[in-house]
């Protein structure tokens, strides 16, 4: 499991001398980004609807246990709203946080200028927010807002399986230091 990596400690909980081993919760560890940009190390998924990480992991790893993993390696450290919602969950979670889930969100065109570099179906990098006077602005709902937002968490990077154990070995020599 993932916190049988973390280092433990003798903690007074209670501030009377009487030392308890704990887990200690405070040690992160981060992948680097240039290894996160290493294309070769990664094959680009798309989450289907209801998978959770567990059930990645065991077709991706062939394992339930390595859903730490995918959490850690696309910076995932909330694992309920940083994962994709099912489609409920996601009808639930509008309703809760917007009085009218299809009012305007904000408006925005579409990038004129520069480079673009799209990075797949759900790239929204190229739409600029802009003021509802803008000439060709176009409307967009809290709900395609929160849609896009739960598009792009879709589209996450797996760790080649074959690099697992050499990622396994880091952490653990990093988680001990």
């Amino acid at each position: 499991m993932y916190f049988s990596y973390f280092p433990k400690g003798l903690y007074d909980l209670k501030g009377d001398g009487n030392e308890k081993l704990v887990t200690n919760l405070m040690k992160r560890v981060k992948v680097r980004s240039k290894v996160l940009d290493q294309a070769s190390l990664y094959d680009l998924y798309d989450i289907p609807e209801g998978e959770t990480p567990e059930i990645t992991s065991l077709k991706h790893f062939g394992s339930t246990y390595y859903h730490w993993v995918i959490l850690l390696t696309n910076n995932i450290t909330d694992r309920y709203y940083g994962w994709p919602l099912t489609n409920y969950e996601f009808e639930q979670y509008i309703n809760d946080k917007y009085d009218n889930p299809d009012a305007i969100h904000h408006y925005e065109i579409d990038q004129t200028s520069g480079s673009v570099k799209n990075q797949g179906p759900s790239d929204y990098s190229y739409k600029i927010e802009v003021n509802s006077d803008t000439p060709n602005a176009v409307s967009v709902s809290n709900r395609e807002y929160e849609q896009r937002i739960q598009d792009q968490k879709r589209q996450i990077k797996l760790l080649n399986p074959a690099y697992l154990t050499i990622l396994l070995q880091e952490f653990e020599n990093l988680m001990a230091e």
